[in-house]
């Protein structure tokens, strides 16, 4: 009897195994930026997936910084040569004044030119073409991670199955289009026009946004004459894709790093919009390594993290700029984490700076010794410094980092200096500011009471989406009919241009009746006159 309700007993769990495991879905993540910042945000998605039972496999040209046991990479490796070139790329656009995002756009498309090639060649790897043209592969679910690539989505065409957007970066108007989210130009700012949350912008502001919109129209314009040509030379020879402008009719969703709710602006947002602003932070830290947690435990009057985050070396920043930081450090009663690569040949020696050439940033910013950080003020690391409740000094160099800056200072979570400008007088002066005035650090204490109330967690809110696509063969009830409608139908301009005809018909009809009425009187009139002559 008993050995019986063993062998039922075992035939239950192993019943549960198999449905469990039936269950887990087979997902392509597609993540070929060459920015390290925005593969974690990916690679975080991804191991969500993993950690609960799909079968995941990722492909990208980095070493995966984010990792799972049961996510299998496709790696396409940059050679030595790429290595030096990307570098050299991140290096100018780093000496540049980028402070302006709009000027910053148009640069990037000539300065990243190698960048989207490189991305173009992932795509083409007969190591990755194997996982979408060999038919005994067999996937549910394309995870494209974003960066101007939407040529890509053509995999998910090629495998016939549903795309999830993975998006590294707030929801804007780079992808209106593609989730079908309505434009609201007069009250919704632009990335590059930080306006201080809640508020209505003025007129000049107003007017502001919309040249920056029509600017930022030139720039996708431009993007999209890339894509096409990228998409013919990727796809080309197959009769069987779709036309390059239907591709994006196929994306079921798309997660976004941000929560407007908390961070703003407030706007219009479509079901298959949805916001995992944070999705990359631990729900516990991990533990610190020995030297880093070593150096924390005696850091007795707080520890300030510096980070100019995945893709700035520095060998990118000026020898002249990196003694004055020193000097400024190098003379603070607290203690000094610098994320540093060339341990080598470091800035300098202080018995308060511990140097280090990787970091677990998040971990780090968790630890409650640190009060304070200092960043380049990417999307990922004010995203953790905001959740962890830390005031900070930004040094933003280029892409979306001085607006993120901007909108930071006006938060009242720290303060901005130019790194390209810094002098040591303004330097320790904003440091000695945020260290010595409470205000920043209980401000941005108080936003990260809000930014943590949700009613799911970010890693939650991938997992339950992600599976809703699944369940559903792809939700095409998500997706908002704007996607499937023309410019003109859209903007109701064939609607525009009926009443117009009808108005113009109308008046020309109105016109003609009134000249037969006014003639038919002054027919008569004559004819009345003739009579009393008569």
């Amino acid at each position: 009897m008993d050995r019986s309700k063993s062998r039922d007993l075992l035939l239950v769990i192993v019943s549960a195994l198999l449905i469990s495991g039936s269950q887990g879905g087979n997902i392509l993540g597609v993540f070929t930026s060459l920015s390290p910042s925005h593969l974690i945000i990916q690679m975080s998605m991804a191991k969500v997936l993993a950690e609960n039972g799909h079968n995941v496999t990722v492909v990208t040209s980095l070493n995966p910084p984010v990792t799972h046991k049961d996510i299998k990479v496709v790696q396409v490796p940059l050679t030595e040569e790429e290595h030096q070139r990307l570098s050299s790329s991140i290096g100018n656009m780093a000496m540049r004044d980028n402070s302006n995002m709009i000027t910053s756009m148009f640069r990037t498309i000539s300065q990243m030119g190698f960048m989207f090639d490189k991305m173009k060649e992932v795509i083409m790897d007969q190591r990755v073409k194997d996982l979408y043209e060999n038919k005994d592969n067999k996937f549910d679910l394309v995870m494209m991670g974003f960066f101007l690539n939407n040529y890509q989505l053509g995999i998910a065409h090629k495998l016939k199955v549903p795309v999830v957007m993975a998006a590294s970066m707030p929801l804007s108007e780079l992808f209106n289009s593609m989730m079908g989210n309505p434009n609201a130009f007069s009250y919704v700012p632009v990335a590059s026009q930080p306006v201080e949350k809640g508020s209505v912008m003025t007129f000049p502001q107003r007017m502001k946004n919309y040249f920056s919109i029509l600017a930022m129209k030139v720039f996708f314009y431009i993007l999209d004459n890339n894509n096409i040509k990228a998409y013919k030379e990727v796809f080309g020879d197959d009769p069987n894709m779709p036309d390059y402008d239907d591709l994006t009719k196929n994306v079921s969703l798309g997660f976004f790093a941000s929560h407007a709710l908390s961070e703003g602006p407030i706007r219009p947002i479509v079901p298959a919009a949805i916001e995992v602003g944070g999705i990359q932070i631990k729900d516990t830290p991990d533990p610190l390594p020995k030297a880093i947690n070593d150096f924390l435990s005696k850091a007795t009057n707080g520890a300030i993290l510096l980070s100019l985050g995945s893709n700035v070396k520095g060998k990118h920043l000026k020898p002249d700029t990196v003694h004055k930081m020193f000097n400024v450090l190098s003379k603070l009663k607290q203690s000094v984490i610098w994320k540093w690569e060339d341990l080598e040949n470091t800035p300098g020696k202080s018995a308060n700076i511990l140097y280090s050439k990787w970091l677990p940033q998040d971990d780090i910013l968790a630890h409650p010794k640190v009060i304070l950080f200092i960043t380049h003020a990417g999307k990922g690391g004010i995203t953790e410094a905001q959740y962890h409740g830390k005031p900070m000094l930004a040094l933003p160099m280029f892409g979306d980092q001085p607006g993120n800056a901007d909108r930071m200072v006006k938060e009242g979570f720290g303060l901005s200096l130019s790194l390209l400008t810094l002098e040591e007088q303004p330097f320790q002066e904003s440091l000695v500011e945020i260290l010595n005035n409470p205000q920043y650090a209980q401000k941005v204490k108080t936003f990260s009471s809000l930014y943590r109330d949700r009613p799911m967690s970010a890693r939650q809110t991938v997992l339950y989406w992600t599976e809703y696509v699944l369940r559903h063969h792809g939700a095409p009830h998500l997706q908002s009919p704007l996607v499937h409608m023309s410019f003109i139908a859209a903007n109701n301009l064939d609607v525009f241009a009926l009443l117009a005809s009808i108005l113009f018909l109308f008046l020309y009809l109105s016109k003609f009746i009134l000249c037969l009425i006014i003639r038919k009187l002054k027919s008569n009139a004559k004819n009345v006159k003739k009579l009393k002559k008569h």
